[in-house]
């Protein structure tokens, strides 16, 4: 987020001032361009009008009948066809001509004593002024688009530093507090299932019982929690977790998953069912915090599955990635609600839980290259799928080929 933050801010800058620039360039461009086709118009007319036709101004010939024009004029003129207009209409005309790499402007008209002029103006001067301007222009654009970066650069880091220091401090406290909280979580769990079992082997009664079941799930719920905010900080530090990224087999981490959800599913009296091709199929990433998104899956399908329901867990390779889908025949959910289910601590609905959840799904597989996607509707249960980029495995992978069928029945 640091990193976006600085780079839109560079951006940003780079594109002010870049705009700033081109827009005087071109307001300076259209100003001289005006001046100079009037100061050549003025000129053009007033050689055609009163110029002495032995002794043009500068870069105008004039053509008459009976006036030798002079050794450098340029070749092709005049135009005939405009002094035999002017003499039958005695209306001026004025036109431009492309020849010999330059361009002429060219006036005729009928003078105060009868005869008929044509004046010819060469505009190579004007042209080769436009054309520096632009070239200044342009070295003025790259060196400012250079400032512009560089400024941004500048401006993006003092920006975003109180930013970047404020999500670190956060980040560190999620993971000390987590881990100072995850070691006392851990034994008050572990001292209430040993309650909860000596009260069911005692005989308790029925109340004290189910008041330790309902406070075994709540202390377990809670240390998931807590390993979802230390998963959160260590894939928010980043670069800190490349080390650990390696080839994972989609496939064979999902029967994986599959297989430590099977007392579960049997206790709910649900099938699941893996389908996929019977080859790996690779992406690179954290082995750990692949599982915690492939599990969060499946255990939001198991959550939201009625008694008798069917689980299905589908992985394809398509177009240079790897799918991996969970459907399920649970109640289902809003389309309007499908991205608000991967907000934090949004509640799933009946059955749902608190917490990251979703929401840490989707920041595994961000973090991933991936995305995940969740489509549903009431009464027809969900459909959640992540798609992470294929990792081209190692030759010798390729021998390991298992079955990837796997059913978990009533």
């Amino acid at each position: 987020m640091v990193r976006r933050a600085r780079l839109r801010i560079a951006v940003t800058t780079g594109a002010i001032i870049t705009l700033l620039v081109m827009v005087v360039g071109g307001v300076a461009s259209t100003v001289m361009t005006r001046a100079q086709d009037e100061q050549v118009r003025r000129e053009l007319r007033y050689g055609a009008a009163r110029a002495d036709l032995s002794s043009p101004p500068g870069c105008t010939w004039l053509y008459a009948p009976g006036v030798t024009p002079l050794g450098n004029a340029p070749a092709g003129f005049p135009v005939r066809a405009d002094v035999d207009r002017v003499r039958r209409t005695h209306d001026a005309v004025e036109r431009t001509v492309r020849r010999d790499g330059t361009v002429y402007l060219v006036r005729t008209q009928v003078r105060a004593d009868g005869g008929v002029v044509q004046a010819v103006f060469d505009m190579r001067f004007q042209l080769a002024d436009r054309t520096h301007l632009w070239y200044a222009l342009g070295v003025a654009e790259v060196v400012g688009l250079v400032a512009a970066v560089g400024t941004g650069v500048v401006l993006g880091q003092l920006s975003v530093a109180p930013l970047a220091e404020a999500l670190g401090r956060q980040r560190r406290f999620v993971t000390d507090a987590s881990h100072e909280l995850r070691t006392p979580i851990t034994q008050v769990y572990t001292r209430v299932q040993v309650l909860s079992r000596q009260a069911a082997a005692q005989d308790m009664p029925a109340p004290h019982r189910d008041g330790l079941a309902l406070l075994t799930g709540a202390v377990g719920r809670l240390g998931e929690v807590l390993d979802d905010l230390l998963l959160s900080a260590s894939l928010t530090a980043g670069p800190a977790r490349r080390a650990e990224q390696r080839p994972v087999d989609l496939v064979a981490l999902a029967r994986s998953v599959v297989a430590e959800e099977s007392d579960r599913t049997r206790d709910g009296r649900l099938t699941v069912a893996v389908e996929g091709p019977p080859y790996p199929l690779y992406v690179e990433g954290v082995e750990s915090a692949l599982r915690r998104a492939v599990g969060e899956l499946l255990s939001n399908a198991v959550r939201h599955t009625p008694a008798g329901g069917r689980i299905e867990v589908s992985l394809v390779r398509a177009r240079g990635t790897v799918g991996l889908t969970v459907t399920d025949t649970g109640p289902g959910f809003e389309p309007a609600a499908a991205e608000r289910l991967f907000e934090r601590f949004h509640h799933g609905g009946a059955g749902g839980r608190y917490g990251l959840g979703l929401a840490l799904l989707r920041e595994v597989v961000t973090h991933h290259g991936g995305t995940v996607a969740a489509t549903g509707r009431p009464g027809h249960g969900a459909r959640f799928t992540i798609r992470l980029p294929e990792y081209a495995p190692p030759p010798a992978a390729d021998a390991a080929r298992r079955p990837v069928r796997t059913g978990c029945g009533r």
